[in-house]
């Protein structure tokens, strides 16, 4: 593994974290103070999505994501944490690079005990095929 500051962090003091095929670094598209401390774990081929990757990505990201996770836990002591891969435009990928999301969670969140699949679980999200068949019930 390699730790080294990165320049975009310095406010924050957050390491990059590395080894042979992914990267991981804090997330820089986050307003400050939301979601403090999350990071996204990228590989350094071009693969659009997880499905894509190698053996050898998976062991490395699981590698550097556990690295992450003990870094997390000491500098910010989270209660929680969210971890996922968003996968195609309907799955809320908005770059076509595979990256994997570490989101540390804290109890004093407003959203706090809300999980990945939360939103995804309401009646608003009811697809409109399964609204029509219900009606003809």
């Amino acid at each position: 593994m390699i730790k080294r500051e990165i320049t975009n962090n310095e406010k924050f003091d957050d390491p990059v974290f590395e080894n042979d095929s992914v990267v991981g670094v804090r997330s820089d598209d986050l307003k400050e103070n939301i979601l403090l401390g999350s990071y996204v774990i990228i590989p350094k081929t071009q693969v659009e999505s997880p499905f894509d990757l190698s053996e050898k990505e998976w062991l490395d990201t699981r590698e550097i994501m556990n690295e992450i996770k003990n870094y997390l836990d000491e500098k910010y002591k989270p209660d929680g944490y969210n971890l996922g891969w968003n996968v195609g435009e309907v799955g809320g990928q908005n770059v076509a690079h595979a990256h994997f999301h570490i989101l540390p969670r804290y109890k004093d969140e407003p959203y706090a005990g809300k999980g990945i699949r939360a939103w995804l679980k309401k009646e608003e999200n009811l697809r409109e095929c399964f609204i029509n068949k219900q009606g003809n019930d």
